[in-house]
């Protein structure tokens, strides 16, 4: 499982998925989410806009993420 640390409150989904290179655009951010490849603690979403927090998990294409 890999860390990403924040500075910050809270980080959203489709801002982490552009931190690790996941996506380059927030638009290519959307089409991860919306194809429900994403799972936050497990669960599929699909709220692009979604604050994640310490301790949340993020699942994209069988590489999980802790917010730290």
């Amino acid at each position: 499982m890999e860390k990403i640390k924040i500075n910050t409150e809270y980080i959203k989904l489709d801002q982490l998925l552009k931190f690790i290179g996941m996506a380059s655009t927030g638009g290519e951010a959307k089409v991860f989410i919306f194809e429900g490849l994403v799972k936050v603690n497990g669960e599929v979403t699909s709220q692009r806009g979604k604050k994640l927090r310490k301790d949340d998990v993020i699942e994209i294409e069988k590489t999980k993420y802790v917010i730290i």
